[in-house]
């Protein structure tokens, strides 16, 4: 599968830029709440980047969550912000996504760049200076370094790291671009950056929160980034 093109040409010297404010986002995250609505809430705020991970109790699927992942697409299309699938490459390629983002447990690093072509964003999961290593060398973008703190938004989370691991990945001389995930709220999200991450991801504080406050939790999250920085 060929699949169409990807809307946004990403220069590698931007993604740093585009991991401040990582928006993760699915329909069971949103409980109850219009996705559409909260991401168009959360582009308002500026979020920078937004992963479609559609996975969990109520997750849509088949041609739902085709129509869904368009949706929410074609509202970052109209922010110019990136918009990328996690793990599943067909479902990127289908659509045009900017990219995807993967796990250990999916593809290889190398196996997905082979797919998705030098164009697309490859973001990879990595818990130990090992996975960074060979995810780098296989090919990605930037690194989703977590779980930072305790989360509820995956049931599938990995020990806690800490922003231990953050610092030992720049220390080891790892300079690809990283993004904190995991229970990162505003009041931590300048300890994360301060550790080495370029931006934080983030799913529940602001898909949890009443869809009016979406905008103004964004922005307060990227006030913190920016003094961090």
């Amino acid at each position: 599968m060929t699949g169409a093109a990807a809307g946004l040409r990403i220069q590698p010297e931007r993604v740093r830029e585009l991991l401040r404010m990582y928006l993760v986002v699915g329909s069971p995250n949103c409980r109850g709440a219009d996705p559409l609505h909260i991401v168009e809430e959360a582009l308002a705020g500026g979020v920078t980047l937004v992963q479609f991970r559609e996975k969990g109790p109520g997750a849509l699927t088949g041609e739902a969550r085709f129509a869904l992942a368009l949706r929410l697409q074609d509202a970052c299309r109209r922010k110019g912000v990136p918009f990328i699938v996690n793990d599943d490459v067909d479902l990127a390629l289908r659509i045009g996504a900017d990219g995807v983002h993967i796990g250990q447990e999916d593809e290889s690093a190398g196996e997905v760049r082979a797919r998705i072509g030098g164009r697309r964003l490859l973001g990879v999961s990595a818990h130990t200076p090992e996975e960074a290593r060979r995810a780098v060398e296989q090919g990605a973008d930037y690194l989703g370094i977590g779980p930072i703190y305790p989360t509820a938004s995956k049931a599938d989370a990995r020990p806690v790291q800490g922003t231990r691991l953050l610092s030992e990945l720049r220390s080891l001389g790892i300079g690809v671009p990283m993004v904190g995930i995991g229970g990162i709220t505003a009041a931590r999200a300048g300890d994360v950056v301060r550790a080495g991450a370029d931006g934080v991801a983030v799913i529940s504080a602001v898909t949890g929160v009443p869809a009016g406050e979406v905008r103004t939790g964004v922005k307060g999250f990227l006030t913190k980034i920016r003094e961090a920085l």
